[in-house]
């Protein structure tokens, strides 16, 4: 499984920002998709999860409302878009990828670079 991430950058505080992960190399319908972020100094920590097929999703407490998470199955590529960013989004977003059945998250992208300025 490969995982190619775009779309980070600076904003400015209240701006928005879709990130996006490409994905490739295995037929993803028994999988779930993943968005983590790491700032520095702190922990990966999880944002949001979406399964391939269906509609479930999941997110962390800190960005629900905020944060929306979507796939394009066709294109194999799964989104993540940010609204009312703050300071505290800051930080590397990875996309990542398991097998529904697994119990850990066993691919992932090289990471996307979000700044928000205040």
């Amino acid at each position: 499984v490969q995982l190619a991430e775009s779309g980070g950058g600076l904003v400015q505080a209240g701006d928005s920002l879709r990130l996006s992960c490409a994905a490739s190399g295995s037929n993803f319908n028994n999988y779930v998709m993943g968005w983590f972020r790491q700032a520095p100094g702190k922990e990966r920590e999880f944002v949001a999860a979406i399964r391939w097929t269906g509609y479930m999703t999941e997110y962390a407490d800190s960005v629900k409302g905020r944060f929306t998470i979507s796939r394009v199955n066709v294109k194999n590529t799964v989104y993540l878009q940010m609204n009312s960013l703050t300071a505290e989004d800051t930080a590397v977003y990875y996309c990542a990828a398991k097998h529904f059945a697994a119990d850990s998250w066993g691919s992932w992208g090289q990471g996307t670079q979000v700044t928000v300025s205040s």
